[in-house]
């Protein structure tokens, strides 16, 4: 059952692959100027144009273009950057290591905080851990990023001068853009966690396990956690995706050198190439995150599969 599950949703992720390829062609191929003028001096005639278009292939129909453009994809060419005048996978390869490491710290420091805030209110609602959770959540879900971004800039470093506000090295560099990246993830996870414990605490089993006199702390670790984790681990892989894509903001402020960064670079230099592959790896890193969370949940509750 699990593997035709497994089998499901990994069809489901490639068909979803497929879509955004379309998606992304068709968005280089609508938007105006041409790849080919980009690539070339400001001072190029048409007759330079129309030469470029042929030798890169925008001169033939759009189908055996997007053809050319999928195979390119299986055999790792992913076209030719006008920016960098190289190849868009070596540039994408040297960024994509700066944002997996930004968005894994964020995660595990989003982690490491919510989930116990979450639990430990959920426990017990109405005490002075549960207003402060409450609150911490609440703050947290309501910042712009921009604005607590800023912010942290302004506490961290210019006022107590303890983070370097932008820049990528040493292991200092990375704290003040994953306390901004994750600090929102903390909050939802913490609100989550807290409702989720809640409402599992209300079901009729564990007022039965507890009736058989069972400790309070085996039936919060072993069976109420367990069950309010799954909307906890949905929601982080959901937030993961969200990452990849929003990632652009915080590289930016931070100067981080990650794929966000590179794509906000790219578009406004209107390189079609790296923004449609930036487009395209963001996609399927997503999609491979939300088939992961599938089978991680499906694994908590194997009910899952049943659905």
């Amino acid at each position: 059952m699990l593997f035709r599950f497994i089998m499901r949703r990994l069809g489901q992720t490639v068909i979803v692959l497929f879509c955004v390829s379309i998606i992304a062609f068709a968005l280089v191929r609508i938007a105006p100027s041409s790849p080919a003028r980009m690539m070339l001096p400001d001072t190029a005639t048409d007759e330079q144009v129309a030469a470029m278009e042929v030798k890169l292939g925008l001169d033939k129909p759009l189908y055996v273009q997007y053809y050319k453009y999928i195979s390119g994809i299986f055999h790792g060419d992913l076209g030719t950057s006008t920016q960098y005048k190289t190849d868009v996978s070596g540039i994408i390869a040297n960024r994509l290591p700066a944002t997996l490491e930004l968005n894994a710290v964020a995660i595990l420091f989003a982690l490491v905080i919510g989930i116990p805030m979450g639990i430990v209110a959920g426990s017990k609602p109405g005490s002075v851990t549960d207003f402060f959770a409450v609150l911490f959540a609440l703050i947290g879900q309501s910042m712009s990023p921009v604005w607590l971004a800023l912010l942290n800039i302004l506490i961290f470093s210019s006022w107590l001068d303890l983070l370097p506000s932008y820049g990528y090295g040493p292991l200092v560099c990375i704290i003040l853009p994953a306390m901004t990246h994750g600090y929102p993830v903390a909050a939802q996870i913490t609100r989550m966690g807290r409702s989720g414990m809640m409402d599992v605490l209300r079901e009729d089993y564990i007022t039965a396990t507890l009736a058989k006199g069972i400790s309070k702390r085996k039936v919060y670790t072993k069976y109420a956690f367990k069950n309010a984790l799954i909307p906890i681990v949905t929601m982080v892989g959901l937030q993961l995706g969200i990452f990849m894509a929003g990632a652009v903001v915080v590289e930016t402020v931070f100067s981080w050198p990650g794929l966000g960064q590179l794509n906000f670079q790219a578009v406004g230099n209107r390189d079609y190439a790296l923004v449609q592959s930036t487009l395209l790896v963001t996609a399927a890193i997503i999609a491979v995150i939300n088939l992961l969370v599938d089978i991680i949940n499906s694994l908590i509750d194997p009910r899952i599969t049943l659905e």
